[in-house]
């Protein structure tokens, strides 16, 4: 048993034990508050850059399996909880925690109090911390960490196919794409293009798509000037389904501004109203920034809010043939309640209406 240090901006410390992956790490602290659904958190590249909490008492009673990864690996910066399992039982396990941060080289660090860890961050906001295996003494590095090119760090590499070529053929635009996004319209008869964070509106629209899924992502929407412009190129000439960072950037694109939250949604259990029609549904979430709803008023319709503290999660753009959300419809690990936005996605793609 290794001790080591967790040190908050604030100057607050925790010491609990090391497992994991060996060494030291800075990053954004943040928590989530599912209960299932540890090896999505871990895969999700919406949490580059960050260290993340899980609320949580026991992790990895289940194990890890590679069928549920959302991407090729662990994308966070360390993994806190307050207690881990050794021996998990599950007939779909294919090993323990450990072994899959130590594979990841994840640095984990649990026996520390969670609750209390997370009502700090409630109550303060998202800050900084570091794992450290002395105290902390020099605060510099701890107080100048900034997550930057996030998207540019988890975007593809190249060009990637999926499903059959006779499908409907839909480019996702990679700005960290979790697998089960592509999963839901392979399902759904599609033909997924995935391509870069850094392709042109040009490169696209020369793919000849039927349909422009824009993903999930981490780091600040607004860093991403380039992605941006070639939205405001691409809007309206093909029909497009945002989510997540995806859902921030087209809002941005359309003249809208996002702010940073004070401690953002994370986890399984966010409630979502749908205004058009009065229902709530729970869904899954990782963001820790929103659009502000009042930028969008004459360019957008907000079509969903957080029940919780009413800010927008969705928009639609009907005169572009496009429409957003904030929370993850592709629901792993979460609820299944909006799956059948996907299927919204697929009608305005085989209808397309729009003519541009």
């Amino acid at each position: 048993m290794k001790k080591a240090y967790l040190t908050l901006q604030n100057g607050k410390t925790f010491q609990g034990v090391r497992f994991g992956a060996e060494g030291d790490v800075t990053g954004e602290l943040v928590f989530t508050t599912g209960m299932t659904g540890y090896v999505e958190t871990l895969t999700d590249p919406s949490y580059y850059g960050q260290i993340v909490t899980q609320t949580f008492p026991l992790i990895g009673n289940y194990g890890t399996m590679s069928a549920d990864a959302e991407s090729k690996k662990s994308w966070v910066s360390a993994y806190i909880v307050r207690e881990k399992c050794d021996e998990p039982s599950n007939f779909r396990s294919e090993g323990k925690l450990d072994d899959f941060l130590k594979k990841n080289n994840v640095i984990g660090l649990y026996g520390i109090d969670t609750r209390e860890l997370t009502k700090i961050v409630r109550e303060t906001g998202v800050m900084n911390a570091a794992i450290t295996s002395k105290p902390l003494a020099d605060f510099s590095e701890l107080n100048s960490y900034k997550i930057e090119n996030a998207v540019k760090a988890v975007t593809c590499d190249e060009v990637e196919y999926f499903g059959k070529p006779d499908g409907l053929r839909i480019v996702v635009w990679d700005l960290g794409a979790k697998n089960n996004i592509i999963r839901e319209l392979l399902k759904r008869g599609c033909y997924c293009i995935k391509v870069p964070a850094y392709y042109t509106a040009e490169q696209i629209l020369a793919l000849n798509p039927q349909g422009l899924m824009l993903t999930n992502g981490p780091g600040d929407p607004a860093e991403n000037v380039v992605v941006i412009e070639n939205i405001k190129k691409i809007a309206g000439k093909l029909p497009i389904f945002g989510i997540c960072l995806g859902h921030q950037l087209f809002a941005i694109a359309m003249g809208g501004k996002t702010k940073k939250m004070k401690y953002g949604h994370r986890g399984a259990n966010q409630p979502v109203k749908n205004l058009f029609t009065g229902r709530v549904y729970v869904s899954s979430q990782n963001h820790g920034y929103e659009v502000i709803s009042s930028s969008l008023e004459g360019k957008g319709e907000l079509s969903f809010v957080n029940v919780n503290d009413g800010t927008c999660e969705g928009v639609d753009y009907p005169h572009l043939n496009a429409f957003t959300v904030q929370f993850h419809p592709e629901s792993c690990g979460g609820t299944r309640d909006a799956v059948f936005l996907f299927d919204k996605f697929i009608k305005n793609v085989r209808e397309n209406k729009f003519n541009a």
